[in-house]
């Protein structure tokens, strides 16, 4: 039986719910860096009644993404790709931040934006730090639309031995994710297919509850206690949006961003007092 293919790059709190809730019915292409996790993640959705394969993938290289792509579209229509891998300031250097988080995305909508399905969609998840960035120039905009992915780590803007600090390379690379994913729709459009990203919040994953631990932990929990709804986001949030950008009711939606982040930027740019 040939089923259409939910590709989900990224096994994470975030990956593993949009797989939960997209996945029935589906060939779920699993993939991730981390063969353990991958292997976990995979018996437990397998045992859960999902129909369930996995690849190891290492989305900073272009030859281990396209081969992704490559055997993602041997099992079937790619309908729907949800990239969700990535590494938080806390977690990585700089210059490992660049090259998963910024030429990774860039990768992946390059590579499977060859082989999606008319009528299919993807969502790359971003974070609502590339709404916190300083504005980058027309002319960063337009070397980090354009130029290959192979080569954006050249640029001297971005290049790892200009960008040494993980927060500053994390919010670059996040601004990053929003320019490629505008530039990438037409790209997508051309096979009638659709991409989009969403900036998560502060989302309760390992991963954020990591950044909560680290040194920027008191600055995160004050811009949730100042947002409208006072609360981390779940991997459910996520997942919920991820289904409706991947799915018919967003169908005149694409190369552009969804906040989910429970209105922390808006209580920033409205400059909502914390008490």
């Amino acid at each position: 039986m040939v089923r259409e293919v939910l590709v989900v790059i990224g096994v994470g709190g975030m990956g593993q719910a949009i797989a939960r809730r997209l996945g029935a019915g589906k060939t779920v292409l699993l993939a991730d860096y981390n063969k353990k996790t991958l292997t976990s993640v995979t018996e437990a959705l397998s045992a859960d009644g999902h129909h369930i394969e996995s690849r190891l993938v290492d989305v900073s290289s272009r030859e281990s993404v396209r081969g992704l792509a490559e055997y993602a579209a041997s099992r079937g229509a790619v309908t729907q790709v949800a990239h969700t891998a990535g590494l938080s300031p806390s977690q990585a250097s700089a210059e490992a931040i660049l090259a998963v988080d910024l030429l990774g995305v860039a990768l992946v909508l390059q590579e499977f934006g060859e082989v999606v399905a008319p009528g299919g969609a993807g969502v790359v998840i971003a974070s609502m730090a590339g709404h916190m960035f300083p504005p980058l120039t027309a002319e960063q905009e337009r070397a980090l639309a354009h130029t290959q992915a192979h080569e954006l780590l050249g640029l001297d803007f971005v290049s790892p031995q200009q960008i040494t600090d993980p927060g500053i390379a994390y919010g670059i690379a996040k601004q990053a994710n929003h320019i490629r994913v505008r530039a990438a729709s037409a790209q997508w459009g051309r096979r009638d297919a659709r991409i989009n990203s969403i900036s998560p919040g502060i989302i309760s994953t390992p991963m954020g509850h990591q950044e909560l631990g680290s040194p920027v932990g008191d600055g995160m929990r004050a811009m949730v206690a100042a947002s409208a709804t006072g609360r981390l986001g779940t991997p459910d949030d996520i997942a919920l949006a991820t289904a409706f950008l991947l799915g018919p009711d967003a169908s005149f939606i694409t190369g552009t961003d969804l906040l989910v982040d429970g209105g922390v930027i808006a209580a920033i740019k409205a400059g909502t007092p914390t008490s």
